[in-house]
């Protein structure tokens, strides 16, 4: 079962300085049919004006992943971390026991485009954790890249979750085959380009959610750039309206 959920009916918000699509409901943005997809909780897709960010926040027992599309940010955090992440990059924060750390857009020319992700922890409060990886090299060249393990394997970055995260950039007309657990779950978030899943077409900015599909099969009818979750199996309601 495939369930798209298109990119116009995300939830909007615009504060000026952020503009944000939420696929599930976040802050003021509330919708009882799309509070997330088994573990995962948020995807925010961000677009933060030059020179503007997140001041200093907390985050406590969730699993937290930045993916950079376009632009820049500048974290620093409680545990001492301060970086710039960049495109092509993916920086990890498992929150645990809590943390505090802002967001900054360091370009003043430019606004940095990125997706926030939050997914359920594994174990509650563990030690808070930090990780950035590039992996820009390696989705250049190949198809689909694991960038985010509960394991650490293929090179991933290991979080305190039970999922895994892929990230690819398929050239037109290149499909992929990936093999489901039918006892698991998945959602696609296609970022730009277009897609065809199991003959249901995604545009840019639309999700997918998946649930008993043995395989699944990526052609990219345009460059596609996307992200791939595989996720523990939905055993209670499907978080979409029925169809």
């Amino acid at each position: 079962m495939i369930q798209i959920r298109k990119s116009q009916d995300r939830g909007h918000a615009d504060h000026g300085w952020l503009k944000a699509k939420h696929s599930f409901s976040f802050a003021d943005y509330y919708d009882p049919q799309n509070m997330g997809f088994s573990l995962l909780r948020v995807i925010n897709e961000d677009r933060i004006s030059a020179g503007n960010g997140f001041g200093v926040h907390p985050h406590r027992d969730m699993e937290i992943i930045t993916y950079i599309i376009s632009g820049a940010l500048e974290h620093k955090d409680s545990m001492g971390n301060s970086a710039v992440i960049k495109p092509g990059e993916v920086q990890t924060m498992s929150a645990g026991t809590g943390v505090r750390h802002s967001e900054y857009n360091p370009r003043d020319d430019q606004e940095t485009h990125l997706l926030q992700i939050w997914i359920e922890p594994k174990d509650m409060g563990i030690k808070p954790n930090y990780g950035q990886r590039s992996y820009e090299k390696l989705i250049a060249e190949r198809d689909l890249v694991l960038v985010v393990s509960g394991d650490g394997r293929e090179g991933s970055i290991r979080m305190n979750l039970d999922a895994n995260l892929y990230a690819s950039k398929l050239k037109a007309k290149k499909k992929i085959d990936f093999k489901l657990d039918p006892n698991r779950s998945a959602w696609l978030q296609l970022i730009t380009g277009e897609l065809d899943l199991n003959s249901k077409l995604l545009k840019s900015g639309d999700g997918a959610a998946i649930k008993s599909e043995s395989s699944l099969e990526i052609t990219a009818t345009s460059d596609a750039h996307f992200l791939l979750f595989e996720l523990p199996y939905v055993t209670h309601q499907f978080l979409l309206p029925q169809t």
